[in-house]
């Protein structure tokens, strides 16, 4: 089995350095672009299956993908690959020049993960772990040896993924960076276990 791992297309609040979460903003028209030259790029790919975050903008991301690359297949969504909750922060700017109260704090979410304490309401990076591997190992028993799936997730839930495959521990989460608005990474299922075989490629 293998998996193509897509973070959505950009929106709005990706621009304005607004905090997203689980708050559910749509793409933008170059989020829309940016997901059509991916699924372009992507044409040669079999795909056999497609899971999504149940978050508009990664539905979207997958449909475009799915049109731009010849393929017609249904979407399923599944809540455990749905973006990171920030509670009560959800909306605040992180980014720019214009930044709320409590950007110089949440700043731990990417400096320093291990010491991350989500705002009221919101989740832990253990939290998030734990319900993407629990997919990823649903994905694993239920899957067939031929599937090639497709899977339109969030920043955070990537990264949250690409660590269960690691096996990284909290403090390499984001292991290097964020990944950019629509950037593919692969995972291959060999024998039962998970390898990365490519992080973060860009269609441009």
């Amino acid at each position: 089995m293998k998996i193509y791992m897509i973070r959505h297309g950009q929106t709005d609040w990706n621009k304005t350095g607004k905090l997203q979460g689980q708050t559910d903003i749509p793409l933008n028209e170059a989020g829309r672009a940016l997901a059509v030259k991916a699924g372009h790029a992507l044409r040669d790919v079999p795909f056999t299956r497609v899971i999504s975050s149940p978050l508009s903008r990664a539905v979207e991301t997958a449909k475009l993908v799915l049109a731009a690359a010849g393929r017609v297949l249904p979407v399923e969504k599944d809540p455990r690959i749905e973006e990171i909750s920030f509670g009560d922060l959800e909306g605040a700017v992180m980014k720019g020049t214009e930044l709320s109260p409590e950007a110089e704090e949440f700043q731990a979410f990417f400096d320093a993960p291990e010491k991350y304490r989500p705002a009221e309401n919101g989740e832990t990076l253990e939290q998030l772990l734990k319900r993407t591997g629990d997919f990823l190992a649903d994905l694993a028993a239920s899957g067939q040896e031929h599937d090639t799936v497709l899977v339109s997730v969030h920043g955070a839930c990537m990264r949250a993924l690409q660590a269960n495959i690691l096996h990284n521990p909290v403090s390499e989460f984001w292991n290097g960076c964020v990944p950019p608005n629509c950037a593919v990474s692969v995972a291959v299922l060999e024998e039962g276990t998970w390898r990365l075989a490519s992080r973060d490629t860009v269609y441009e």
